[in-house]
């Protein structure tokens, strides 16, 4: 409450909120198509790896072309322009610059963005998930340390979860589970580029005429961007996996309360406080009545007879018991909603979540037998997908982050279905994959794990 306001104020006192944007995709393009109309914040700088494309989605988006030939962030806080740049570090170095937000996809990116903006006092929104469910724990941390805010954001599925728990808490009731909605049948684990489109029903020339990215799309359909978005959704909220992973039982949102409620009372749950995704697709393809394909929810309960009147009174959808609500938004906006986390962040220094914990971990599994010596292609490829883990048992099992299964070559055969660990491959030499395993490492110690011996680093 009250962003608005506080924008209006910068807005009159001549000190908007100055932004950096790195990534100029869907993300960032839906940011930038709603923060002109945003008073209070100045998007300074615009970087991606290719300035041109940067230049076509400002353009799309209606930004006209002399809105953004500034030469540097600091010019562009001077004349209330906005510079494109290739550089991300640099904009990220530029004083000119408070906020930076990562919307690039890219893992390895985002946390040498996260650590750059800890060097140099910048806050970070991280629309870059795949970053946060492989280090965002420790990039939290760090950022902490440095004084600076490291959020989720807002607009996303994860933040909206957050935001939902939040006020439940704060309200006084226990979340007994909270997640999202999507399109699920068990077959789509196997599905591949080539056969996404199928699922979708996008004909060819559908494809053809569009801006599809196959391996993008197939990380949603394979059910890798769900199980990195509940690892965020629990490292940020305190919730955890079942000891299986997801599940995605169908459910309408009518029937939340019911079957989003523990086994030991008639529901689906491992045990209270759980992320889950619901499929909007019974098992037979069929729909399902009022799905929440595109929402987030959450579960809470009465525990006790007052409140469970209360429920009954004020009109709530229960379970039988009366015990257990829900409350469900229909959507999510994505970029959209951004400016959400970017107010959040710099007026209040507060995250719209962030990691307090690590309690999720998306490990790859072998979508089919793989040999010794084949290149893994990462999420939403031929070859693995991201499955929903408790941290700790990823940790015991020394499975290969999903984050980090691009590039690397296997040392020994993994069978379809199995975990790929660090011990299968050879490990990158990479800023991300030291850090992943210094995080791994302390866990572990604070756990007791003993962890097997990892592959030797390049």
């Amino acid at each position: 409450m009250n962003l608005h306001r506080l924008l209006l104020q910068r807005a009159a006192d001549g000190k908007p909120l100055r932004v950096a944007l790195i990534g100029a995709g869907k993300f960032g393009s839906m940011f930038l198509a709603q923060v002109r109309r945003t008073p209070g914040i100045h998007v300074v700088a615009v970087a991606d790896l290719d300035p041109q494309r940067a230049r076509a989605g400002l353009a799309r988006v209606g930004w006209p072309e002399e809105q953004h030939q500034a030469k540097s962030p600091a010019e562009a806080a001077k004349t209330g322009r906005t510079a494109v740049a290739d550089d991300a570090l640099a904009v990220i170095g530029n004083d000119a610059v408070e906020i930076v937000i990562d919307a690039t996809g890219d893992p390895a990116a985002g946390i040498r963005h996260a650590l750059a903006c800890c060097e140099h006092g910048k806050h970070i929104v991280m629309v870059n998930v795949e970053a946060d469910a492989l280090a965002g724990p420790l990039l939290a941390r760090r950022a902490t340390q440095a004084g600076v805010a490291y959020s989720l954001a807002y607009g996303d599925q994860p933040a909206l979860i957050c935001e939902m728990a939040d006020w439940a808490r704060a309200a006084g009731f226990e979340v007994v589970a909270a997640g999202k909605g999507t399109q699920y049948l068990p077959s789509y684990h196997e599905s591949t580029p080539e056969t996404v489109w199928d699922y979708y029903g996008f004909t060819p020339e559908t494809v053809a005429k569009g801006d599809f990215n196959a391996q993008m799309f197939n990380s949603f359909l394979d059910g890798t961007k769900s199980a990195i978005e509940m690892a965020a959704v629990a490292n940020a909220t305190g919730l955890t996996p079942a000891p299986e992973g997801l599940s995605f039982p169908p459910c309408g949102v009518d029937d939340l309360p019911r079957m989003l409620r523990p086994r030991s009372e008639g529901g689906l749950l491992h045990h209270r406080g759980q992320v889950e995704v619901i499929s909007s697709l019974g098992r037979d393809g069929s729909p399902v009545a009022r799905d929440l394909r595109w929402g987030v929810y959450i579960t809470f309960a009465a525990d006790s007879d007052y409140v469970r009147r209360c429920f009954l009174e004020y009109g709530l959808v229960t379970d039988e018991s009366g015990n257990y609500a829900a409350m469900y938004k229909p959507h999510h906006l994505i970029g959209l909603e951004l400016g959400i986390s970017v107010a959040s962040v710099g007026l209040r220094g507060e995250p719209t979540g962030a990691p307090t914990g690590f309690r999720g971990d998306v490990v790859s599994v072998a979508k089919r037998d793989l040999k010794p010596g084949e290149s893994l292609d990462g999420e939403g490829g031929y070859t693995v997908r991201g499955k929903l883990m408790p941290a700790r048992d990823s940790l015991a099992c020394g499975g290969l982050p999903i984050g980090l299964a691009h590039g690397v070559e296997l040392t020994r055969a993994v069978r379809k279905g199995a975990t790929v660990t660090w011990r299968d491959i050879t490990a990158p030499d990479s800023e991300a994959a030291h850090l992943r395993l210094r995080m791994e490492e302390e866990f572990a110690a604070v756990w007791g794990i003993r962890r097997l011996p990892s592959a030797t680093v390049k």
